[in-house]
């Protein structure tokens, strides 16, 4: 028993990321061969920024991913933040 606490507080965040990454996989994977309307995160991504009816939301969804892909650079890179 200690000995697998001890494996789990080493790996936790691992572990946990990788569950993660699992679950989306297997969600998005069955979203898509279901084909139903709203399922996928795409979908839903679209519909709360209201990508394909407003100007605003396109900008919005665009300074956010941006300015999430330049923060992420730079956090990788400068190991800061």
């Amino acid at each position: 028993m200690k000995t697998t606490v001890r494996f789990f507080r080493r790996h936790s965040s691992r572990i946990l990321w990788g569950a993660w990454v699992g679950f989306f996989v297997i969600y998005e994977t069955v979203a898509l061969f279901t084909k139903r309307d709203d399922d996928t995160l795409s979908e839903n991504t679209r519909r709360a920024f209201r990508t394909r009816t407003s100007k605003t939301g396109r900008a919005l969804f665009t300074v956010a991913v941006a300015g999430g892909a330049a923060w992420f650079l730079l956090h990788i890179l400068t190991e800061t933040m």
